[in-house]
């Protein structure tokens, strides 16, 4: 299987990025309708930034989340968001 490569006017590349997020002291608050909320919040955040959401996991300690962005965007503005 040939990898997925994404381009712009400068880069092609294949960045993704594992991204584990907690509340506060690990409290168990991700439950019932705040994940679903959660996801797709996720999901508008993603599609404004035009960055890729692959996989999303929310547990009631902590959310993960694999994504793919433009490296010259940067991750660390993907987050802030």
């Amino acid at each position: 299987m040939k990898p997925k490569y994404k381009h712009n006017n400068n880069i092609t590349y294949s960045c993704k990025y594992h991204i584990v997020c907690c509340p506060k002291y690990r409290r168990k608050v991700l439950l019932e309708a705040v994940d679903v909320r959660l996801k797709e919040i996720l999901a508008l955040v993603a599609i404004e930034l035009n960055s890729e959401l692959i996989e999303v996991e929310v547990m009631p300690d902590h959310v993960q989340v694999l994504v793919e962005c433009d490296p010259q965007f940067g991750i660390a503005k993907l987050v802030r968001y």
